[in-house]
């Protein structure tokens, strides 16, 4: 078995010598076996969409208007918006989570407010599954500079925010995810 399992690690990698030793002790132990056959699947078989990504975002509004940033998905031809906010890390609270992006993404501090929702998105972006829980808040610049600006470079990334009229996500000329904000935010945005 030891011959099985090393050579298989040689040409495909460690990953799919644990496959190789998944079935070979399925055969003798049963449910051990199982486990470790299923548990050893490399990466590579998984494929994307295999995790859930924690996200804690944050609505800034100026009146009418909430600040997004614009993406494109190239495999629908498909322009979105989204808050602005990232990954969660392990250790970190949403609220801590939001900061540092915010810090990241434009330089700026903001101060988080009471949590608005949790949304959990299923989604396809680029012709990938992906899957978020999203942890939404109130949120506000510091420096209050910030409001008057039109457009601000994300730092960390080629895109740009900008502030979109609510109502344009209302009408549905505009996408807004994760999908349910828009219905969250009140009428009177």
């Amino acid at each position: 078995m030891g011959i099985v399992v090393v050579a298989l690690a040689g040409v495909f990698g460690g990953g799919w010598a644990w496959l190789a030793f998944g079935v070979v002790v399925a055969g003798g132990v049963g449910m051990l076996g199982w486990v470790v056959l299923r548990d050893g699947e490399p990466a590579s078989v998984g494929g994307m969409g295999s995790t859930i990504r924690p996200l804690a975002l944050g609505v800034i509004r100026r009146g009418g208007a909430l600040l997004v940033f614009e993406g494109h998905d190239g495999v629908k031809d498909e322009t979105f918006y989204r808050p602005l906010g990232g990954g969660i890390e392990f250790g970190e609270t949403g609220a801590e989570a939001l900061r540092r992006e915010f810090r990241e993404e434009l330089d700026a501090d903001v101060e988080v407010g009471a949590r608005i929702e949790v949304l959990e998105n299923v989604f396809v972006s680029e012709g990938r599954t992906g899957h978020e829980i999203v942890f939404l808040y109130d949120a506000a610049f510091a420096d209050r500079g910030f409001y008057a600006k039109e457009e601000m470079q994300i730092l960390d990334d080629d895109s740009t925010a900008r502030w979109v009229d609510v109502a344009d996500f209302r009408d549905g000329s505009k996408i807004l995810y994760p999908t349910g904000l828009t219905e969250l935010l009140s009428p009177e945005q």
